[in-house]
Order: C-alpha cells, then sequence, then structure tokens
C-alpha cells in the first residue's frame, strides 16, 4: 500500500473498486480542523512581562518594562500578541536592535504565537514612566 493510500485510510475514506466512501464525516472534519486552544490571556500576560523583563537597554542597566518603554501589549485569543513600545530617545543608536529583542522574549513565552512590535514615539518617553524600582536603581528615589 503506497502512502497516499495509507493517509487516504486514515482520514477514514475506504476505497471500493473506483468508489470512494466517506465514514463518519464529523470525524474527519474533527481531524482536519481542530479547535483553536484557548489560552489565558492574563497567565501569558504576566509571562510576556516576565520575559519584557529580561531585556535589557544595552545604554542603561534597566529593563525594558520597567523602564516603561512598554506601552501597549495585546493578546489575542488564539496567542497573537501585539506591542506597542517606544525608546528613551528618536536617535537610539540600537533603535533597529530593541524591536526584535523584544519579539524574540515574547515570542519564546508559551502560548504565544505571532508576535508583532511597532515602535512608535507619541507620547514621547520621560523618566516618569519608569516604576520606581528602575528610578531607585538609577539613584533617582
Amino acid at each position: 500500500m503506497n502512502r497516499l493510500a495509507r493517509f487516504t485510510d486514515f482520514l477514514g475514506r475506504r476505497h471500493s473498486s473506483d468508489q470512494v466512501v466517506e465514514q463518519a464525516p464529523e470525524i474527519a472534519a474533527a481531524t482536519l480542523d481542530p479547535e483553536p486552544i484557548a489560552i489565558d490571556a492574563e497567565q501569558v500576560r504576566e509571562a510576556i512581562i516576565k520575559a519584557l523583563r529580561s531585556v535589557y537597554d544595552p545604554e542603561i542597566p534597566v529593563n525594558l518594562y520597567d523602564l516603561g518603554l512598554i506601552y501597549r501589549i495585546d493578546i489575542a485569543p488564539n496567542g497573537e500578541v501585539d506591542i506597542d513600545m517606544t525608546l528613551t530617545a528618536p536617535a537610539c543608536p540600537v533603535a533597529g536592535m530593541m524591536p526584535v529583542m523584544v519579539r524574540n522574549a515574547v515570542k519564546a513565552v508559551e502560548g504565544v504565537g505571532e508576535v508583532r512590535v511597532e515602535l512608535v514615539w507619541d507620547p514621547p518617553w520621560s523618566p516618569e514612566q519608569m516604576s520606581d524600582e528602575a528610578k531607585l536603581q538609577l539613584g533617582m528615589l
């Protein structure tokens, strides 16, 4: 039996001379179109924030999340993630690297599918957006 014939039998089809007969179409449909897995958005959000806290600005010894550079995290029911982020300055020398670093860190989180990171400049970043922990690390508190 060739591989195509085995695959056809796997889907519940039986050959009878030149005729193909479907068996249990609902089983075949369930096999071909599985239900999307629902994710717990809050658990995924916490894991994403933890991942973002592992990404550091190369010029400042504080992670991007606590620096206040992450403006928005949207998680779709299918696990796709949209992130809006900014930089401390538009002329930042690592502007091209930072969104890639964010995307790679978030992509590694279990339950996350496609990740889109958009670099935005409005509102402009200011030190007031930093967490108290970041301000403490930088001696601003």
